[in-house]
């Protein structure tokens, strides 16, 4: 365990954490009445099961939990949930370093004391039937709610993107800019949240890293001439990119999100776990070659705006 912490260590420098809400082989659903997971409903009927059940057990009618609960709690009272409601997927917690579930639950620890930033997706796929959704806009507006009531992020440090004509399109690359930047932005001591709900894909892995021999990905909004969002590219522009002293917690309530932010400990609320370890088959050689060539890119690109830093490296080299 010790040198896959420090792998984890060395490939992402922050603390990320994610809920998912199913397992890579599986998939998520959208629910037509969120009422019946007893939400106040303030912003439409239809909600992703994951972020219902989520908001069921940490903020039913819009009030904070008067209870402590721990990781493993909220985990299996939202798998409790869930399967209450007839859902079969197993809800799920990775992160960059491994978690004591026993742990009491926190959005943002108390010692992050920084600004707090948000990324909130919500796509409906309007007018794509068969594949359109009804609840990913309402999901978005209820766990806004959420976040500012129980953890005061502020409206200003919020953002949205949703299919909906009034905010940002979610389209690829608005997806991937929003996820740069809100990187770009975070400093040491801040806190990120990240939500998204909509179609989650698996595409045949094409680089070799994944054990299953597929990618997970984020289908966005155009994403029938862009394409999906694979993970490898998700740990290239977000997680991999948040400087160390960073605190970030993503809900992705999509299907086949298990591991869709390649992160290495998890934690699977099936009642048969206790702890949170290694994710089964999890590759630290692909995490650390993806790392390296972040760092590589990112050296280039410094040394481009910085023609003294070349000098530097080539030593005899003249710049003119």
């Amino acid at each position: 365990m010790e040198e896959a912490i420090e792998n984890a260590k060395k490939a992402i420098p922050a603390e990320v954490r994610m809920i998912s809400g199913c397992r890579d082989e599986q998939t998520s659903a959208d629910v037509s009445n969120v009422a019946s997971f007893q939400l106040p409903d303030p912003d439409g009927s239809a909600g992703g099961a994951c972020t219902s059940a989520l908001l069921n057990v940490l903020y039913a009618d819009h009030k904070k939990l008067e209870e402590d609960l721990s990781f493993q709690q909220v985990l299996l009272k939202v798998r409790d949930v869930l399967k209450e409601k007839g859902f079969a997927q197993i809800p799920q917690l990775s992160s960059s370093r491994p978690i004591d579930i026993k742990n009491t639950f926190d959005l943002v620890p108390n010692h992050v004391t920084g600004t707090r930033r948000a990324v909130m997706i919500g796509i409906n796929y309007v007018g794509d039937n068969p594949g359109e959704l009804a609840g990913c806009h309402n999901d978005v507006g209820n766990m806004k709610d959420y976040i500012q009531d129980v953890h005061d992020f502020d409206e200003e440090n919020i953002t949205l993107l949703m299919d909906d004509g009034e905010h940002i399109s979610p389209t690829r690359d608005n997806i991937l800019a929003a996820y740069r930047r809100i990187v770009e932005e975070s400093q040491p001591g801040d806190a990120v949240f990240c939500h998204y709900s909509g179609h989650g894909g698996k595409l045949r892995d094409d680089n070799g890293d994944e054990a299953d021999g597929y990618d997970e990905t984020l289908v966005p909004v155009d994403y029938a001439t862009e394409g999906q969002i694979r993970d490898d590219l998700l740990f290239k522009n977000l997680v991999g990119g948040f400087r160390e002293g960073v605190f970030c917690t993503f809900v992705m309530d999509c299907c086949h999100s298990g591991s869709v932010l390649d992160l290495p400990f998890q934690f699977k609320a099936d009642g048969e776990n206790d702890s949170m370890g290694v994710s089964s088959g999890f590759d630290f050689n692909s995490l650390l070659s993806m790392a390296a060539s972040m760092n590589d890119t990112n050296m280039f690109a410094d040394i481009a705006s910085n023609p003294q830093k070349l000098l530097a490296l080539c030593g005899s080299c003249t710049i003119s």
